[in-house]
């Protein structure tokens, strides 16, 4: 009988999700958009806006210093004589290292980015080429979408953009990227079965403890981001480099501290940044501001619906994961001891100039202001060398993508100076997990109503817009499962641990 009451409440349920959203209009009345309101799961909706909102160099915003707790915090970090000790030695063998990528990178460039066609990425990768990716952290996936799919794409979009002229955008007075998030090529795009066979292949770079309940690496979910066009000659979209997922949140948060255990003991070279680990219990959204992400996406990625390379407003990605890893997570627990103005280049840069920021430590994390992404600059991390280890992604044409791990530093270039439009659908990785499903729950009832997903500025966003996606311009039953709108399937060939995953995932969602 529980079975059967179950089983009637999950199909009940799906019953209203598939009339809710077939019969959705495409105005906003004020009983239904109070409605809309009481569907985001109590989350609270964030202020209007539009991108230059999550980073602080593009708001314009000053730093701040971080509260006393902080460097009580570093203080913990740093520990006893032995671990100090470790970490001093570990800085002298680091910064070596970074001094050699800064060449490689300089000499080799866009050799640095491995390139993969979709056939081999998706079906037999050889250990060159994984071993290349796992180095790098990023790559470009040829010939995921048919040519004349994507440039049809851009035109619709274009399209949609033209009947909705009261949509947002960065910068307001030559808009380029744009707060949109439902129109059917962003939904087409997301759920296009040969984009998910490329991000089930992201996933399975990664590894998961065996059992583990709280992650599956053959689930990826649909994520809600925006979409760039960005001018020849444009130079106000000049976003420096950043890594997303937090930025004080690493060190703060124990679990997502622990990621990183190998690092703050020492033993920066056993780091593996392709172990999911604690990434999926981490708090990375401590402060719920701007810049926050509600989920963990293991890749951050986007779909090129232009032919792009460099010069020509691109992305720019620091190419050695394990290196930036490392030096990101210890740059804080260490301080100069004469400035940049007082020795040359060498000599600031040299081990023997810095020190660890023990006894009296400050609480300066350089890039990490509360509530957005970590940024970086040669001022704050003089060692990255931003200005040589920093390469342009290789050339895309129309249908390739791009890919980046969720640690990597990676910016666009400061000036388009192309001859077309450089344009891009934002579409991550995000693996199936408690906290993602939680999400998705949330994304799923800004979906029915046509505003912007939880993470991005709020207010109407499309609710009124003319052409916005339905439900039907999803493809398949794998895309309308990422969205939350269709049950998880469970059989008894699946481990135990993916198996309750799922099922505690469609609980969640009540299908």
């Amino acid at each position: 009988m529980f079975r059967v009451a179950i089983s009637s409440a999950r199909a009940s349920s799906k019953v209203r999700w598939s009339r809710c959203i077939q019969t959705q209009p495409h105005t906003l009345t004020e009983s239904s958009m109070g409605m809309a309101m009481g569907m985001m799961g109590g989350k609270k909706e964030r202020e209007e806006g539009d991108i230059s909102s999550v980073f602080a160099s593009l708001s314009g915003e000053a730093s701040k210093p971080l509260p006393a707790r902080f460097g009580e915090l570093k203080e913990k970090i740093i520990g006893d004589e032995a671990n100090q000790r470790a970490l001093v030695e570990s800085w002298s063998r680091l910064t070596k290292r970074l001094s050699e990528v800064a060449e490689e990178v300089d000499r080799k460039k866009q050799d640095c980015i491995p390139q993969v066609t979709y056939e081999e990425f998706t079906r037999s990768p050889s250990s060159n080429t994984i071993e290349a990716i796992k180095r790098s952290g990023s790559l470009i996936v040829k010939n995921v979408i048919e040519r004349e799919t994507a440039e049809r794409w851009l035109k619709d979009i274009e399209k949609y953009i033209k009947d909705n002229p009261s949509v947002k955008g960065f910068p307001k007075d030559d808009k380029q990227v744009f707060e949109l998030y439902w129109s059917k090529t962003q939904l087409i795009a997301r759920s296009h079965p040969r984009s998910f066979q490329v991000q089930k292949s992201l996933l399975k770079l990664f590894s998961a403890d065996e059992g583990d309940r709280e992650v599956s690496l053959h689930v990826p979910l649909s994520y809600a981001d925006r979409l760039r066009i960005r001018h020849p000659g444009d130079s106000q979209f000049s976003l420096g480099p950043h890594s997303d997922g937090g930025s004080v949140e690493r060190w703060e948060d124990g679990t997502y501290r622990g990621v990183y255990k190998d690092i703050l003991t020492g033993k920066w070279e056993k780091f593996d940044p392709w172990t999911i680990g604690g990434r999926v219990r981490a708090n990375q959204n401590m402060y719920d501001g701007p810049g926050s992400c509600g989920v963990f996406r293991a890749f951050q990625g986007w779909t090129s619906l232009s032919s792009t390379g460099p010069n020509e407003g691109t992305l720019r990605v620091y190419p050695f994961i394990k290196e930036l890893s490392a030096y990101v997570l210890l740059r804080p627990l260490f301080r100069e001891k004469q400035s940049r103005a007082t020795v040359t280049h060498d000599q600031y840069l040299s081990p023997s100039n810095w020190e660890l920021d023990v006894n009296t430590p400050s609480t300066t994390f350089p890039g990490s202001p509360l509530a957005r992404c970590q940024e970086y600059s040669d001022i704050t991390h003089p060692h990255l060398q931003l200005g040589r280890s920093m390469v342009s992604m290789p050339r895309v044409e129309p249908g390739d993508q791009a890919w980046w791990h969720c640690d990597t530093i990676h910016a666009v270039e400061a000036t388009h100076n192309g001859l077309g439009p450089s344009a891009v659908l934002y579409i991550p990785t995000v693996p199936l997990t408690l906290q993602n499903i939680r999400y998705i729950k949330d994304q799923r009832e800004n979906f029915i109503s046509g505003r912007p997903g939880p993470d991005f500025p709020g207010g109407v966003g499309e609710s009124n817009f003319i052409g916005r996606g339905m439900e039907t311009d999803i493809i398949g039953e794998e895309g309308r499962q990422a969205m939350g709108l269709k049950a998880f399937e469970l059989d008894d060939k699946m481990s135990e641990g993916e198996r309750l995953l799922r099922s505690k995932a469609n609980e969640i969602l009540g299908l």
